[in-house]
């Protein structure tokens, strides 16, 4: 019956193909990420599951790395699989393969699937059949998702009223928004370095974020607000076939007083609905309150809700979930384990 299918190295054109067609296919798992990634240290591979017929059915790009002298792979927001449990099992093998190729103790699973999908208990049960380790997720858990596909109207009017009235703020403050070029690279780099200095969080550098709009055109954004001709806030966002991705941004402290950062991600949030997404994806709360949202136990949801209130992403929650938009918690990663005697070790240095 195997006979039926081959696994291959898919091209890149094939490949994006089929994750902007897969139900949870994402930016994270097409090749310009792969591309980007590979750029800063990253090996990227791809795999596919292919049919008699050549389509894809299932498959993967994963992030080989070595870190402290230890390899490892990651599959950002994957694998796709297909659902079928002998096609998703050549792909686990195919994955092992490669990854004992690469050296690698492990490779990090992340599905992209919310933990409240009835999909999601069926494919856990799997995992634990495959023998896969529940481990700590690298990209955010929980996160803000928005439904696009409400009117414009209707979409302003679900912001909290405290974001309309920053939004008209900023305009009547004559605050205006603009898509930036490569030219707006540095002054985005300035605003992102003073933001994470206030905020106290770490940021990349100035050349990974001009590769990543570089490599995600034509679906990446840079969106500037100005004030009296000065760059005040900017957000770099990224779009796949479904949903918009608030990935990057920052403002300066005239932007926040002029709800300048408000107005910006109004902005983009409707580039998003005009491209034809579906939702947009905030991209990263505290997780406490993912657990929060739906936990049975009122007296555990509060603990959890205090919990929150000491996370440094407290106040990014409040700025993202005042446009509507609904929490979504994603199910956790599971490890592939390649090397066993060496896992604790990897874990104890990747985390998770």
């Amino acid at each position: 019956m195997r006979d039926r299918w081959r696994v291959d190295v898919p091209s890149s054109v094939r490949w994006d193909a089929f994750v902007a067609t897969h139900p949870h296919g994402s930016f994270l798992q097409a090749s310009p990420w792969g591309a980007m990634k590979a750029l800063f240290g990253w090996h990227c591979r791809r795999l596919a599951v292919f049919d008699a017929a050549g389509t894809i059915l299932a498959g993967a790009q994963v992030l080989f790395r070595r870190s402290f002298g230890l390899a490892f792979g990651y599959t950002p927001r994957g694998p796709l699989f297909s659902g079928d449990p002998t096609v998703d099992e050549l792909l686990i093998q195919a994955l092992r393969r490669v990854g004992r190729q690469m050296a690698a103790i492990m490779i990090r699973f992340e599905p992209n699937i919310s933990e409240r999908d009835l999909r999601a208990a069926e494919l856990r049960a799997w995992f634990d059949h495959c023998r896969l380790v529940v481990a700590d997720t690298i990209q955010p858990r929980s996160t803000v998702l928005l439904d696009l596909q409400a009117p414009e109207s209707a979409l302003f009017a679900a912001c909290s009223k405290g974001h309309r009235a920053d939004i008209r703020r900023a305009e009547r403050c004559g605050v205006t928004v603009r898509v930036g070029n490569e030219a707006d690279l540095a002054p985005f780099y300035d605003i992102m370095r003073a933001t994470g200095e206030r905020a106290a969080f770490s940021i990349h550098s100035a050349d990974y974020y001009a590769t990543v709009w570089r490599l995600h055109q034509p679906n990446a954004r840079l969106f500037i607000a100005e004030a009296q001709a000065m760059p005040v806030a900017a957000h770099l966002i990224l779009a796949d076939a479904r949903y918009g991705y608030y990935l990057y941004g920052g403002s300066t402290t005239e932007g926040l007083r002029s709800g300048a950062n408000h107005l910006l991600a109004w902005q983009a949030l409707r580039w998003a609905r005009e491209r034809g997404c579906i939702g947009y994806d905030f991209w990263g709360i505290p997780d406490a309150l993912g657990q929060a949202a739906f936990a049975d136990d009122a007296a555990v949801r509060t603990a959890l809700e205090q919990a929150a209130q000491q996370d440094p992403l407290i106040g990014v929650y409040r700025f993202k979930k005042g446009f509507g938009g609904r929490i979504v918690r994603l199910m956790p990663a599971f490890d592939l384990v390649l090397l066993p005697p060496l896992y604790p070790l990897a874990k104890q240095k990747i985390g998770g």
